[in-house]
């Protein structure tokens, strides 16, 4: 195919290596790096989630069909109806949640997904105006480690506009979602006054940039931790803005994006639970970060965890996924 984006030659050994799901959605992103990975020769399949506000979603499901059906993939759907209120969030949520069941009940190992340079760049300049420090605002990593899984992101070095071409040039078939030029999300208002011009003109500056930026966060966090399955542990900081860099860079791995409110939280409780998901407690030397669950535990397994002073809000996490004391240790 010709005005093939180059994906880096470590992403595409990792993807051939693994088991790979695609995230797909018929827009100009997906239904690129669809034939992309195709010309690269890896393998995998697709999973699209239809929210049901769009007319145009029933089409863009039918093309994900005719795609899988032709090039022999695995074809999973996902269809729910949300409210408007904060759509943005919880369809993330739905949609992560419906990606992370069909990872578990078929053995993948990575996701794929088409963000690409305009969201980086997009994600950048939000978490800038909140005033959000470095780690936050780098937020997409091309290659990210969950629990169970990693996600992928290909096209994250490339623009939008040499992904359009792409699709342009060789006759590929798109679907255009009309919310995305609505002014009533923050993110569109950004994409369309400032970063899409932005990646236009200084699309190689900008990749290069977001380069030094990332390998300068990897050297403000320290790599003291331990880890044992979903059970993190860190060697608290003197300096709370240090542990707070060190808990968001875990707690994304889990699968959730902590807002400013939340780190506020974290930093004056040292002991709470975010989005009824994660149990975040500090000790005097350590934290500890784990899936946040309830269960009846026995006497003597508390009294255990006491004398080892293990904190309350991961004792039950340690005794379902049957964690032992001397493991801990």
């Amino acid at each position: 195919m010709q005005q093939l984006p180059n994906l880096h030659k470590s992403t595409i050994d990792l993807l051939k290596k693994g088991k790979n799901l695609l995230a797909f959605s018929g827009g100009i992103d997906s239904s690129a790096l669809f034939f992309i990975l195709k010309e690269n020769d890896i393998d995998f399949d697709l999973a699209i989630v239809d929210y049901g506000l769009r007319e145009q979603s029933k089409e863009e499901v039918i093309y994900a069909k005719e795609l899988c059906l032709k090039y022999k993939k695995e074809f999973f759907l996902h269809t729910c109806s949300l409210s408007t209120s904060n759509f943005e969030h919880n369809a993330r949520s739905e949609r992560y949640d419906f990606f992370k069941k069909v990872i578990n009940e078929n053995s993948y190992t990575n996701l794929i997904t088409a963000h690409q340079l305009n969201d980086k760049l997009e994600w950048f300049l939000m978490q800038l105006g909140r005033g959000s420090g470095l780690v936050e605002m780098l937020g997409m990593d091309e290659m990210q480690d969950r629990d169970d899984y990693n996600i992928i992101r290909p096209l994250l070095h490339v623009g939008r506009g040499k992904i359009q071409n792409f699709l342009d040039v060789n006759d590929i078939l798109y679907f255009i979602d009309k919310s995305n030029s609505s002014s009533k999300y923050a993110r569109n208002k950004i994409r369309h006054n400032y970063s899409n011009s932005f990646v236009e003109e200084f699309e190689n500056g900008l990749v290069k940039s977001f380069e030094y930026l990332e390998n300068d966060a990897n050297l403000l966090l320290p790599k003291d931790e331990t880890i044992i399955k979903s059970l993190f542990i860190l060697k608290r900081e003197t300096e709370d803005l240090r542990n707070i860099r060190q808990i968001d860079k875990v707690v994304k791995k889990m699968g959730i994006l902590i807002s400013k409110t939340q780190r506020e939280e974290i930093i004056k409780t040292k002991d709470c639970v975010i989005s009824d998901k994660i149990a975040i407690v500090f000790t005097p030397d350590y934290i500890f970060i784990s899936p946040f669950v309830k269960s009846n535990m026995p006497k003597k397994f508390k009294e255990l965890c006491r004398i080892n002073k293990i904190p309350a809000k991961i004792r039950p996490y340690m005794y379902v996924e049957n964690i032992s004391l001397t493991s801990f240790s």
